[in-house]
């Protein structure tokens, strides 16, 4: 099951809401979601939303992944919070490209 952080629209059809939330990736985008992280109101000026930060945290560290436009959000609301988490993107690559390259040095082709 492919975790997302997603956007709900609310709403009607000239007063668009979202709410950010967790959903399956193949469920509908207004179906059923796991859970709730916050709200955006694109037609508010200031104050236009409110996250949930340590439970982003959680769920990414689950491995959960953002739509383009989530992830747009988030790193405008908490632009500490995506620094964060893409350091231990960064970090997990590094890993992963030692680990690639020890593989490498370990196969002894025969003679």
């Amino acid at each position: 099951m492919a975790l997302k952080i997603r956007f709900r629209q609310q709403g009607s059809a000239n007063r668009r809401t979202y709410r950010l939330i967790l959903a399956d990736g193949r469920e509908r985008r207004d179906g059923k979601y796991i859970e709730k992280f916050g709200w955006y109101d694109p037609s508010k000026a200031t104050n236009n939303c409110l996250l949930d930060e340590t439970r982003i945290k959680y769920w990414i560290d689950q491995g959960a992944q953002f739509t383009p436009d989530a992830e747009a959000l988030v790193a405008r609301a908490l632009p500490e919070l995506m620094r964060e988490i893409r350091l231990k993107e960064q970090a997990r690559l590094v890993k992963q490209a030692k680990k690639r390259r020890t593989r490498k040095k370990q196969h002894v082709p025969a003679a």
